[in-house]
C-alpha cells in the first residue's frame, strides 16, 4: 500500500516537472521569437548547404551582368567619340546612320544602315567609316539603306597607289582584305603604300583612301597583283557615315579638266 502511495507521488512530481520545463521552453522561444530554434536548424542542416548561400551567388551574378554593363557603355561611348571626331573632322556633311542588319551568310558583302529615304539618302551614295571606304548603297527604301560592301568580290573600283600614282582596279576577297590589279606591267608599289579611289572609279569620289598594301606579287599572271588590307575595320562595324555622290557632276568635271588647253592660260 505505502509502495503505490509513494509511486503515485513520483509521477505527479514528474509530470509537475516536464509540465513546468514545457512551459519555461515555450516561453523561451516566444521571447526569443524562436531564435534558439533556428539557430539549432542551421546547425542541424549546414552540412546539407551549398557552397556559398543562394543570396550570395545573385548578388554576384547580378555584379557581373552590371559589370558587363558598364563595360558595353563604355565602348559605345569610344566608340561614339571617334565617330563624331571622323564627321567633323569631313569638309562635307554626311549622314550618320547605325548598321541595324548584317547576315552572317553575307557577313562580307552587305549591310543594313538604320537610315533610308526619309533621311536623304540615294543609291550609289557612297558609305564611309573610320579609316576609309566601307562600300556604296545599292537600294533604298524610306527606313533602311542596303550597302554593298567594298570587301564584296562582285564589287570592283578603281583605285591607285598615293605615292606613285600607278593605277589599277580592286575588288574584294570576302575578307578584311582586297585584291589590286595594276594596268602597268611593272608597277612602282611596295607593302605599307596607301591606296585610294582614283579618277578612273565611276562608282565613288577620287581621293577616298582604302587601305594599304601588304605584298606584292609583280609576276602574277595577267597583271601584277597587290594585296590591300581595308583601313575601315570591315568586321566589326556598327556605324557608317553615307555621302552623296553626284556622278554626272564628277564626270562633267573630269571632261572639262581633258579638254582645257595646254599651254597658256586657261579659259574661264
Amino acid at each position: 500500500m505505502l509502495k503505490n502511495t509513494f509511486r503515485r507521488w513520483w509521477d505527479l512530481r514528474l509530470q509537475i516537472a516536464l509540465l513546468g520545463l514545457a512551459v519555461t521552453a515555450a516561453w523561451g522561444v516566444r521571447q526569443t521569437q524562436g531564435a534558439a530554434l533556428f539557430e539549432v536548424y542551421n546547425w542541424v542542416t549546414r552540412p546539407f548547404h551549398a557552397n556559398g548561400s543562394g543570396q550570395e551567388q545573385l548578388i554576384s551574378a547580378r555584379t557581373q551582368e552590371l559589370q558587363a554593363q558598364v563595360l558595353e557603355l563604355e565602348t559605345q561611348n569610344q566608340k561614339l567619340k571617334e565617330l563624331v571626331g571622323y564627321v567633323s573632322a569631313k569638309k562635307s556633311k554626311g549622314i550618320v546612320a547605325p548598321i541595324v542588319g548584317r547576315s552572317a551568310d553575307h557577313w562580307w558583302q552587305q549591310v543594313t544602315l538604320g537610315r533610308g529615304s526619309n533621311d536623304g539618302i540615294k543609291t550609289d551614295f557612297t558609305v564611309m567609316g573610320p579609316g576609309g571606304l566601307v562600300g556604296r548603297v545599292v537600294s533604298v527604301t524610306p527606313n533602311t539603306s542596303l550597302v554593298l560592301l567594298a570587301s564584296d568580290p562582285t564589287s570592283k573600283l578603281g583605285v591607285g597607289i598615293t605615292r606613285s600614282r600607278n593605277m589599277g582596279f580592286m575588288h574584294g576577297k570576302g575578307g578584311n582584305q582586297a585584291v589590286m590589279e595594276f594596268f602597268d606591267n611593272v608597277p612602282n608599289v611596295k607593302p605599307g603604300d596607301v591606296v585610294s579611289t582614283s579618277s578612273f572609279s565611276q562608282l565613288f569620289p577620287a581621293g577616298l583612301p582604302v587601305g594599304k598594301v601588304v605584298s606584292v606579287d609583280l609576276n602574277k599572271t595577267p597583271a601584277p597583283e597587290a594585296i590591300v588590307e581595308f583601313s575601315a575595320p570591315m568586321n566589326s562595324l556598327e556605324w557608317g557615315v553615307v555621302y552623296p555622290h553626284d556622278k554626272q557632276a564628277e564626270l562633267k568635271a573630269s571632261q572639262g579638266e581633258s579638254s582645257a588647253p595646254s599651254g597658256g592660260a586657261k579659259q574661264q
